[in-house]
């Protein structure tokens, strides 16, 4: 797939509003030589989030996390390349990575205005595996780093993201004695009935069927939640023995 149908042609909703302006400065002359696919993408937009506009998010919102500590770290730059290349293809990867690598250099990117048209145009679901995304960036230099997660929740905040949602992720990288309680979104005084009624309420929130509209490229995040939550209550089964 070339620069110029990747970028035609993958778009809908984000083309417009703060989200669209960032593309179109990183792009800058090169939208030129792209214009036909640019325009009829214009032409086609929609409102109903699609693989691209979620790529899109993706890379902004990366960039934001990766720049918070005031240094980039070739492993996060590695991680973000090495995650587009196993959803979408090498092909596609370094297309979404070009444009990364122009949106990397901006500087002045509104963090708000941003997650605001994120927010107003994404379903939750997707703005969940928006955020176990970024984790995973942060995490990937091997240091939790103070600056990129409180960074990260700032993220969370303006997508509608909850505390108990942001916690219930940031638990699925982190090491904490309580970790499968804080997946399940419960406190450790829970009765058994409620860690059972909490683990059928977090395995429908992230039912990978919840992102299928953003294309089975997608998929492994999901799973990879709906996972921790499986392994969350099964821990929890075999402590209390129920």
């Amino acid at each position: 797939m070339s620069f110029s149908k990747w970028i035609g042609g993958a778009l809908g909703w984000s083309f417009g509003g703060p989200i669209g302006a960032i593309i179109g400065l990183a792009l800058g002359s090169v939208v030129d030589a792209i214009g036909n696919g640019v325009d009829q993408a214009k032409q086609l937009q929609h409102t109903k989030t699609q693989s691209g506009d979620f790529e899109v998010s993706l890379l902004i919102l990366s960039s934001i996390v990766i720049k918070a500590d005031g240094k980039q770290d070739q492993r996060e730059l590695d991680f973000v390349r090495q995650q587009f290349v196993g959803m979408y293809g090498k092909e596609r990867a370094n297309n979404a990575f070009r444009l990364f690598k122009e949106i990397n250099k901006q500087q002045d990117i509104s963090t708000r205005q941003v997650c605001l048209q994120i927010r107003q145009m994404m379903r939750h679901p997707s703005r969940l595996q928006l955020i176990h995304f970024l984790f995973g960036i942060a995490k990937a230099d091997g240091d939790v780093n103070t600056d990129e997660i409180n960074q990260i929740y700032i993220i969370a905040g303006y997508l509608g993201i909850n505390s108990k949602d942001y916690e219930s992720i940031k638990a699925m990288f982190y090491e904490s004695t309580d970790n499968a309680y804080k997946i399940l979104e419960i406190d450790k005084t829970a009765s058994n009935d409620e860690i059972k009624k909490a683990y059928r309420t977090m395995a429908k929130k992230y039912h990978p069927d919840k992102v299928m509209h953003l294309g089975t490229e997608h998929q492994n995040g999901a799973e990879e939640k709906f996972r921790r939550v499986q392994e969350s209550y099964e821990l929890l089964q075999k402590e209390r023995g129920f």
